[in-house]
């Protein structure tokens, strides 16, 4: 015997001393691997009994086999193919990996009898070409048998596994900068103008982490709800409107599911300001009124009051609107923000355009004014000066309206019915009247003092015209007062 029929012989009785050693098992499926490979399958191998033959050794049948298998085989066959060993198709698949496909096709191609018989242009048949390539298959898998056996395929196999399992299980750490180093990425490229990348790397990261256990994330829904409303706001910022609201509807569905107040409040404040971008007023001032209770800091609340008025102005609610500008400059006073005291103001004023109420209204905007000048912001600074002349010019129509206004006396009040009491009552009504007349000069008088005042603290640009108007209207109103008199 061999050395590996001595191995196997070793291993065979150690196995049966200790079976529960898995290294006498695996000796003993090389040893007979080791076997197969030197002489061949057991299949190939067939004792003959001859006369003149009475005793032949096993090692000599073994060198005999061998060379029978090194000698050139007739065509007849490698047509039947009777000397080749049978390989079990799926140990033949793992030896040749991508090549069992082309060995396949080959025999395929033998069982065409008419393919086999004919030739080439050269003159070669088409059968020798074709085991040529079956033999040249055969001569690699035995070479890998060889060199990798099927043993050592599996283990390393097994390895490989555990491997990609010991991988697959990630650490936390790994996780938690891999989660951080993405968010940061998504944040600066939305702020970096670069919304369309911001979106596809957030989807990314969105489908790698679903396809994480709760174990490796533990604030899974919480970081899908984030990335739910990066995912918005970067389709906000490219214009697409429906996406994005429903891109922060799923953020607000996932927040109230896995009840995350923060993560509700967050959701609420961008579709309130998804519903005011495509004009939805009502659902955005329902939905922002919604989250006024979770609003934390002052800073906050001055922004929500804001958009609130700022929606209610455009609904033609001006009373609701001031009201909120108001608890927006009320909270903007609290955090000290000059930039939303300018804001908050404006909103104010605006609301006071609307109410008619314009000597509110300027001085609002004279506050907003100072305001704008303090935080060096020109472009609001040109808009309030634009918006000061427009109030300027309604308060002077609505003055010089009340001044062409006819005083109507009501007669129901005295009785002439009795000539003894005629002389009484007309002392009575010029005295009324000359009252009623001097409250009318007087209120005259202070109109004429606050638009004097206005002038003079608006320039002079428009106070000739002005003060000449009025001179006018003033004489007109002299005329129709002694027109009065004498009547």
């Amino acid at each position: 015997m061999g050395d590996f029929e001595f191995a196997l012989v070793f291993y065979h009785r150690g196995y049966r001393l200790r079976p529960e050693l898995q290294k006498f098992r695996l000796g003993i499926e090389k040893s007979q691997e080791a076997i197969v490979n030197c002489v061949g399958s057991p299949s190939l191998v067939k004792l003959e009994n001859k006369e003149d033959l009475c005793f032949i050794s096993r090692q000599a049948e073994s060198k005999k086999a061998n060379q029978k298998l090194q000698n050139k085989v007739t065509m007849d066959q490698k047509w039947t193919r009777k000397q080749r060993p049978v390989r079990n198709p799926k140990t033949e698949r793992q030896l040749l990996g991508e090549l069992y496909a082309d060995k396949a096709y080959l025999e395929k191609l033998l069982k065409d009898e008419d393919l086999m018989e004919s030739s080439t242009k050269q003159g070669i048949k088409v059968a020798d070409l074709v085991l040529s390539g079956i033999s040249y298959l055969d001569t690699r898998s035995e070479f890998w048998q060889q060199q990798k056996p099927i043993y050592a395929r599996v283990r390393e196999r097994k390895l490989r596994q555990q491997r990609w399992i010991r991988d697959k299980k990630r650490k936390p750490a790994e996780v938690g900068r891999y989660i951080v180093k993405s968010m940061e990425d998504i944040d600066m490229l939305l702020t970096g103008d670069s919304p369309e990348e911001s979106c596809k790397k957030a989807e990314r990261v969105l489908k790698r982490i679903q396809g994480w256990s709760d174990d490796e994330v533990p604030n899974k829904n919480e970081l899908i709800g984030n990335l739910h409303s990066c995912i918005g706001n970067a389709q906000l910022e490219m214009g697409q409107m429906e996406a994005a609201l429903q891109s922060h509807k799923m953020d607000l569905e996932f927040a109230r599911q896995n009840d995350l107040r923060d993560a509700v409040s967050r959701a609420l404040g961008n579709v309130g300001r998804v519903y005011a971008r495509i004009g939805k007023f009502q659902q955005a001032i329902d939905t922002w009124e919604e989250k006024i209770p979770m609003a934390k800091s002052s800073l906050e609340k001055t922004w929500l009051f804001h958009e609130i008025g700022r929606c209610y102005l455009e609904l033609n609610e001006a009373g609701a609107a001031q009201n909120y500008g108001q608890k927006s400059l009320q909270s903007a006073d609290e955090e000290g923000d000059a930039e939303w005291q300018l804001h908050a103001t404006v909103l104010v004023a605006q609301a006071q355009v609307k109410l008619k109420d314009y000597r509110s209204a300027i001085m609002n905007f004279e506050k907003a004014l100072e305001k704008a000048k303090l935080i060096h912001n020109e472009a609001a600074q040109k808009a309030i000066i634009i918006a000061l002349d427009d109030v300027s010019k309604s308060f002077i129509e609505e003055l010089n309206k009340r001044r062409e206004e006819p005083t109507v006396y009501s007669l129901k009040d005295y009785d002439f019915s009795s000539e003894n009491t005629k002389d009484d009552d007309s002392e009575k009504f010029r005295e009324r009247e000359e009252s009623e007349q001097s409250a009318e000069n007087q209120d005259d008088e202070k109109q004429k003092e606050d638009a004097r005042n206005y002038k003079e603290e608006h320039g002079n640009s428009k106070e000739g015209g002005s003060e000449q108007e009025n001179k006018e209207k003033e004489s007109k109103g002299d005329e129709r007062r002694r027109d009065r008199k004498e009547k």
